[in-house]
């Protein structure tokens, strides 16, 4: 449904929905918010502190204000809401002074107590499952399994197989991971996500660097069980497609969980289906030792962890001090 809200009082056609198809994320228009700063400041603070409003990104630069709420809640509600906080803004700044914001603040991203419980939670059972793939390949390289896990993988070979997995092997390559994270990385900047770009930045690059100093450090040599139908070069351990997918995917995953967050559950399941296939399929083309793909998961994992901390703790921390500038002007 598109159109003006005029049926509230004193409204004057200030709210328009521009896109509502999805439930529980609605997208309006609001009259007077193009490159008014505070406003968008000011709708973000407010929205925020409502009970079943999940997020909210008020762009100054193009008018529009994107809301994700609970899907029980109605569109025609919020839209009602965030007129009045708009009516609201305009009785208040007529008595404030001209001020002019440095910088935007960025409110929408800043996590909510209860999601950064919920982040702290996810945030150590990453941190037990990173320490479990550790020792478990500390148990595989004890026990000398590595050998007889890639010799019953081979029984499994055959040609329908083989392209298969060739081509899962691809989505893990160095030079497809810069180029998937470059295009995303520049839609998300373009799109007034910095923060989110440069942690895809950090997690690609710093993932790369690791792997390759990791690599230098222990020198393992790769399995010689038979001939390779991929090409695989340099050492062996940690395994660079395990711990570069792990980072990278995760980061893609995770910001796509917060764009979207009634389609969290499917975006992170198909992340973990993925990073998983990329593993399976070194061993499977015998490539790698299990063991270098449990620790190149391990380790994958937790520079993923360290790109989530800066990602969300950095907002947190920016938008703290930042609004205290502001907030007597808002109240």
């Amino acid at each position: 449904m598109n159109g003006y809200y005029t049926n509230f009082s004193n409204g004057q056609g200030l709210i328009q929905a521009i896109h509502t198809s999805v439930k529980g994320r609605a997208r309006f228009k609001v009259k007077g918010l193009y490159l008014a700063e505070l406003l968008a400041k000011y709708i973000e603070s407010k929205l925020l502190q409502t009970e079943n409003i999940i997020q909210v990104r008020a762009n100054h630069l193009t008018g529009n204000v994107l809301v994700i709420f609970h899907p029980d809640c109605s569109y025609s509600a919020i839209a009602s809401l965030l007129q009045d906080i708009v009516l609201d803004y305009r009785k208040t700044s007529r008595n404030l002074p001209h001020t002019t914001v440095a910088a935007p603040i960025p409110l929408a991203n800043m996590p909510t107590q209860p999601q950064l419980d919920q982040l702290n939670n996810q945030l150590i059972v990453g941190s037990a499952v990173a320490t479990t793939l550790i020792l478990g390949s500390g148990m595989l390289y004890k026990y000398g399994l590595d050998e007889s896990i890639l010799l019953g993988l081979q029984k499994l070979h055959s040609p329908l197989l083989d392209a298969i997995m060739k081509s899962v092997t691809f989505l893990g390559e160095p030079l497809f991971f810069l180029s998937i994270s470059s295009v995303l990385g520049i839609n998300l900047w373009q799109n007034q996500h910095q923060r989110e770009a440069t942690t895809l930045g950090l997690a690609t690059v710093g993932a790369v660097g690791l792997n390759v100093l990791f690599k230098e450090l222990f020198r393992r040599s790769r399995p010689a069980l038979w001939d390779y139908i991929v090409n695989a070069v340099h050492y062996s351990f940690p395994s660079g497609h395990a711990m570069v997918s792990t980072a990278v995917y995760g980061c893609i995953g995770y910001i796509l969980a917060k764009e979207f967050p009634q389609w969290r559950k499917p975006i992170l399941g198909s992340t973990t289906v993925l990073i998983l296939a990329i593993g399976v399929s070194r061993l499977y083309l015998g490539v790698h030792w299990p063991t270098d793909i449990l620790a190149g998961y391990a380790a994958g994992l937790l520079w993923l962890i360290v790109c989530i901390l800066y990602l969300e703790w950095e907002q947190k921390y920016s938008f703290s001090s930042n609004f205290q500038k502001i907030l007597p002007e808002l109240n």
